[in-house]
């Protein structure tokens, strides 16, 4: 339901288009666009920024960093305790206890060392996350996400050794390189695992993502505008 603080706001207008977009790319590709679901990045965005998309009745958010996210989140989830968040960015170890504490969340588990680290405070804190293992799809050396010939190996590390339920992939595909074949990619790895979701596409190629079976979406300037 949307009030007064979303009726003129150009986020929630954004917002809006996205989600008929998403629409005509999922009728196109014999999907139902319900379970496309939209990851309102809000990395630099403030409360004043985030209020209007809240207000508009979006409840699912991402954040790349866990202290930022500690610093804005806890305020607004007491306005709106029906938040999802996702950590969409790198997880560092350090940072873990944190994560698990206020993420619903984590899409970059990329290695054994995190995932471990997720598993262990998963357990002691008594909490179940939708957890995706990012794979880097372009072997790009400076990018986050375990290597394509690796990805097997580590999902069933994570579930079997580890008994953590991984929901799905995520890739980032390279900036110069055509996202439908990363996407197209990702959703065989998918299939050849049994996972049921894909993290992937972002504000400039999210209806390709769409076609190509994603069902969360990492969607910021798109929805907010520039960042700062």
């Amino acid at each position: 339901m949307e009030d007064d603080k979303s009726a003129q706001s150009p986020a929630a207008a954004r917002l809006a288009e996205i989600r008929t977009r998403i629409a005509a790319a999922a009728a196109e590709a014999g999907r139902d666009p319900a379970a496309v679901h939209i990851v309102a990045v809000t990395k630099t965005f403030g409360e004043a920024d985030i209020l209007p998309v809240l207000a508009a009745g979006h409840r699912h958010f991402g954040e790349n960093r866990v202290q930022e996210a500690k610093a804005k989140w806890p305020a607004l989830r007491a306005q709106y305790p029906a938040v999802e968040l996702h950590l969409v960015g790198p997880l560092q170890s350090n940072k873990t206890r944190d994560a698990v504490a206020l993420f619903d969340a984590i899409h970059s588990i990329d290695r054994p060392k995190i995932a471990r680290a997720v598993a262990e405070e998963t357990a002691r804190q008594g909490r179940r996350l939708l957890l995706f293992v990012q794979v880097n799809t372009g072997e790009e050396p400076q990018k986050a996400g375990v290597a394509p010939r690796e990805a097997h190996a580590l999902v069933r590390h994570c579930r079997e050794e580890l008994k953590l339920d991984i929901a799905g992939l995520m890739c980032i595909p390279p900036l110069n390189e055509e996202p439908a074949v990363h996407f197209a990619f990702l959703a065989k790895l998918a299939r050849e695992m049994g996972l049921a979701h894909l993290s992937m596409g972002m504000s400039d190629d999210f209806a390709t993502a769409v076609q190509f079976g994603a069902t969360y979406l990492r969607i910021g300037s798109a929805i907010f505008g520039g960042r700062r």
